[in-house]
């Protein structure tokens, strides 16, 4: 977590699926924010629960959040949910 911090963002190949289980468990509690990277180089951003199910088809990037407690208001309905106390 010190080097994500450090450096911004890391990538993860699409293998790695000791790490992708490491940075699963870090974005569930908001420490780091997860990327899909695409075969075109397009990244698409991955919800917890998307994450929990790991996939090696894709290399991830894993980095910071731009802010610890924003919440954007692009999550699903059902994942909004979860959020509801924090959100006023």
């Amino acid at each position: 977590m010190d080097a994500v911090y450090a450096a911004g963002s890391l990538p993860i190949a699409a293998e790695d699926r000791t790490t992708k289980t490491l940075a699963t468990r870090l974005t569930i509690f908001g420490f780091v924010t997860l990327d899909e990277v695409q075969a075109d180089g397009s990244v698409r951003r991955l919800r917890p629960s998307e994450a929990i199910h790991l996939s090696t088809e894709h290399p991830w990037r894993i980095s910071r959040p731009s802010s610890r407690y924003a919440i954007g208001n692009d999550f699903p309905a059902s994942d909004l949910e979860l959020f509801a106390a924090q959100m006023g």
